[in-house]
C-alpha cells in the first residue's frame, strides 16, 4: 500500500505533475496529497464538483452525458478526469464521483463509486462497490484506493 508522502516522492522523481477532480470525495484527495511537504511540487490543484451544476461548469462534463448516464457513472468519472487533465495542464488527473450513502441514487446502491485517472495517453475508469463503510470511512479508503492506482500507473510509465 502507497501512502502520500510516497505518492508525491514517486511524482517528484517521475517528474510528473498531478490533479483532481472530486465530487464525493469534496476534496479529501487533494488535501490529502497537500498534508505532505513538498506537495506544491507536484500537485497543480484541483475541482470540488459536488454540485451536478459544477460538474459541467468547471470540468465540461457534458449534459447529455449526465442525462444519459448520470454522475454516478463511469461515464461521468471518466470525462471529469480527462477534461480537469486538460484544463489544469497536468500530467495525471485523479476523478471521484458516487454515492457515499446512506440512500440509492440515480437507482445505484450506497457505496457505490467510480473513479479515473487521466493521462495524455489513457484514461482509466475504476468501479468500486464498498460496503459496511460509513460516509467518512468510504471516503478516506476509496482516496486510499486511488493513490495505490494512480502510484501503479505512474510506476509503470
Amino acid at each position: 500500500m502507497q501512502t502520500a508522502k510516497d505518492l508525491i516522492e514517486l511524482c517528484k522523481d517521475k517528474h510528473v505533475t498531478v490533479s483532481s477532480c472530486e465530487s464525493l470525495t469534496a476534496g479529501l484527495f487533494t488535501s490529502t496529497l497537500a498534508s505532505i511537504p513538498g506537495a506544491s511540487a507536484v500537485l497543480k490543484g484541483g475541482f470540488v464538483t459536488y454540485f451536478t451544476e459544477m460538474k459541467q461548469v468547471m470540468a465540461h462534463v457534458e449534459k447529455d452525458l449526465i442525462d444519459t448516464f448520470g454522475v454516478v457513472s463511469g461515464e461521468c468519472a471518466k470525462q471529469m478526469a480527462q477534461n480537469t487533465r486538460e484544463i489544469t495542464q497536468s500530467d495525471y488527473c485523479v476523478s471521484f464521483t458516487g454515492n457515499a450513502g446512506p440512500d440509492a441514487m440515480e437507482d445505484k446502491p450506497a457505496g457505490c463509486v467510480f473513479c479515473a485517472i487521466a493521462s495524455k495517453d489513457a484514461v482509466k475508469v475504476y468501479h468500486f462497490q464498498y460496503q459496511g463503510l460509513e460516509r467518512n470511512e468510504l471516503r478516506m479508503q476509496v482516496v486510499q484506493d486511488m493513490i495505490n492506482n494512480l502510484a501503479e500507473i505512474i510506476m509503470k510509465e
